[in-house]
């Protein structure tokens, strides 16, 4: 599943980012994004970019192409 895909309020886990994304993935593990980090979506733009996530105590924005360098899963409370 990708970010792109979730609604808001939908909580997810990151399962891994992708390696051909060399410059985004980088970027998204100096974030504090590595694979089981645990997020909720807060809100999504109307034209779906940026997406709007709450992970580890802060909110953080991502493009779509950034979101889409990870694989998710989705989480039940």
């Amino acid at each position: 599943m990708k970010l792109s895909e979730m609604k808001a309020g939908a909580r997810g886990r990151i399962v891994k980012i992708n390696p051909c994304e060399k410059v985004y993935r980088q970027r998204l593990i100096a974030m504090g994004l590595i694979p089981g980090t645990e997020f909720r979506v807060s809100r999504i733009a109307p034209l779906g970019d940026p997406v709007e996530i709450e992970v580890r105590g802060f909110s953080l924005s991502l493009r779509k192409i950034e979101a889409n360098a990870m694989q998710i899963e989705g989480v039940t409370a």
